[in-house]
């Protein structure tokens, strides 16, 4: 019993631990002024017809704090990895000079700035709706090992227990939204 009750604790646990990385992953590519190679994660090129993550047909590199450049390593993936990045929708044109991509990252705006602002809000909200919901899922195992014949006792301990877990992560989302909006609205 005291197996199971330790068990469902450490699935919480890790679960919040992955919640709390996949916000991190998220938020490095919410473009903050400056450029970073991270806000090109996620955008796949065609590859000899295989979805391929840009940096792996590529070498991406920051020329400067609002300029990033895209080196193909073959001459024929200028055009594919031009079309993945306007496909992608990033809000960044890229301009092709026939050996390698630049991407100018315009200075941002004041309006554009709160855009980004709610973007790090909504994505910390998507974060605390899944640890509450990792919250629940364990309080509703815990009560079912009640059920089965744990201790009254011992289920509120555990449900407090896991209560505490949510409130520290939940604090760390704030804080992870915080730094990032200062990071933001920083000019």
């Amino acid at each position: 019993m005291q197996d199971d009750l330790m068990l469902i604790q450490d699935d919480a646990a890790d679960s919040m631990k992955k919640a709390i990385g996949h916000l991190e992953t998220e938020l490095t590519k919410v473009r903050a002024g400056k450029a970073n190679p991270q806000i090109l994660d996620g955008i796949t090129v065609d590859y000899y017809g295989a979805p391929t993550p840009l940096t792996q047909v590529a070498n991406v590199s920051i020329a400067d704090a609002r300029t990033l450049t895209i080196q193909p390593w073959e001459k024929n993936m200028l055009q594919p990895i031009e079309r993945a990045i306007i496909a992608a929708n990033i809000g960044i044109n890229p301009q092709n000079d026939g050996i390698l991509i630049r991407l100018f990252l315009p200075p941002l705006t004041e309006e554009r700035r709160r855009e980004f602002v709610k973007r790090v809000n909504n994505e910390g909200e998507q974060a605390k709706v899944a640890i509450r919901n990792i919250r629940r899922d364990a309080i509703e195992g815990i009560k079912k090992l009640q059920k089965e014949g744990l201790s009254e006792d011992t289920a509120k301990d555990a449900e407090a227990d896991v209560q505490v877990m949510t409130d520290k992560h939940i604090a760390l989302i704030d804080k992870h939204c915080e730094a990032k909006e200062k990071e933001i609205m920083a000019i």
